[in-house]
């Protein structure tokens, strides 16, 4: 090789070797949690995109007689072994079993009251993983400290539930020492003040990866409607719900921001509004009606049988009503979605998480999310 060439290579070389120092920037490490319904039978592995998600959440295992229990067994085992399938198109998956959820937190507060009892419970959850080589364990406790539907519950919820997470964290500690492998430890909270009040998530927090905020379900079955999953208030901060004012009551209790999972609802909720005034948003309500899924939303109602599209520009949150019926319809779009990932970025927050992925088939939001987030 001639010098003209020889140095022809060589800044060739130099050339290449500074492109790749500057990779295309765009926001690394958010989490994309979504939570997969194994109670409603077996999961086809198809229908999901490994690729657009970071954790899966496996929703639920039961919390019986202190014990996480797998009420169906055989059905719950071969899901696990089809979700771990998805880790040969995505191997940095995570999977994770979800403890509890609506119907299934009502005996959390025996489970966790006493050391003997935490510790059992605690070792029950780590059988499931290491049985199933998963990746760690979601406490999905609605309620502790407070009345739900039929659950127990007691003072002593409030230190328990950090003893609970306390130890759990042992035990997975435990396991990475004999697996050499690491294990996660999150939990979904109630997006509300009465919900700081009755844990100690300044001291919890220190034992958990991400805290999902179940920023959603804001209006449900009460006798007023209004946004249920909305980024902020509409119109009175101090009195409407919104995901911005959940963030600032966590962060205001010392978790810190960065573990902070912002939650998006993959569903609609809808009421029959008494008048149509204003739409029906923070208006009383005669009754409750289906809000279905966001692809039946999206493919079947949004500016179809009736039902008009609105934005909300205050709470960054889209809304259907049907004018002659009275109906609202309250759920989150690509359009709030996408202002949801931008504030995460904004805020430094971990990541976000929905409810819940079969919601959506067609996938319109996760698409969304990862379009947001240039995964």
């Amino acid at each position: 090789m001639n010098r003209s060439n020889l140095l022809f290579v060589i800044t060739l070389c130099f050339i290449i070797g500074c492109k790749q120092e500057v990779p295309e920037e765009k926001p690394a490490g958010k989490v994309i949690i979504g939570y997969v319904p194994g109670f409603r039978g077996a999961i086809d592995e198809n229908t999901i995109d490994a690729n657009k998600l970071t954790h899966i959440n496996y929703a639920f295992v039961n919390c019986i007689d202190s014990l996480a229990v797998l009420s169906n067994l055989e059905t719950d085992t071969a899901n696990f072994r089809r979700l771990n399938n998805l880790k040969k198109i995505n191997p940095d998956l995570k999977i994770l079993i979800s403890i509890g959820g609506w119907g299934w937190s009502d005996y959390f507060s025996d489970a966790v009251l006493t050391p003997s009892s935490r510790l059992m419970f605690a070792q029950s959850n780590i059988q499931i993983v290491e049985d199933h080589n998963l990746d760690g364990v979601d406490i999905d406790w609605e309620y502790p400290g407070q009345r739900g539907q039929d659950n127990v519950f007691r003072p002593e919820d409030k230190e328990n539930y950090t003893l609970m997470f306390k130890v759990i964290r042992e035990e997975l500690d435990k396991l990475s020492e004999r697996t050499g492998k690491t294990y996660l430890l999150t939990t979904a909270v109630g997006a509300s003040q009465r919900y700081i009040d009755n844990t100690e998530m300044d001291k919890a927090q220190e034992y958990l990866d991400y805290v999902n905020l179940m920023t959603y379900d804001f209006y449900t079955s009460g006798d007023s409607s209004g946004h249920h999953t909305n980024l902020y208030p509409p119109s009175n901060y101090d009195k409407d719900r919104s995901a911005h004012k959940t963030v600032d009551i966590f962060v205001a209790a010392d978790v810190p921001v960065e573990k902070l999972v912002m939650g998006i609802a993959f569903y609609g909720r809808s009421w029959y509004i008494i008048s149509g005034e204003n739409r029906g948003i923070n208006m009383p309500n005669d009754s409750t009606a289906r809000g279905g899924g966001y692809s039946f939303i999206k493919d079947s109602l949004v500016n179809q049988r009736g039902f008009t599209r609105y934005w909300d520009e205050n709470a960054k949150a889209p809304y259907l009503f049907n004018s002659e019926t009275n109906q609202l319809v309250s759920y989150d779009d690509e359009e709030s979605v996408r202002y949801k990932c931008e504030y995460t970025i904004e805020k430094n927050m971990a990541g976000v998480m929905f409810w819940q992925y079969a919601s959506d088939p067609k996938e319109y939001l996760v698409t969304a999310i990862n379009q947001s987030y240039k995964q």
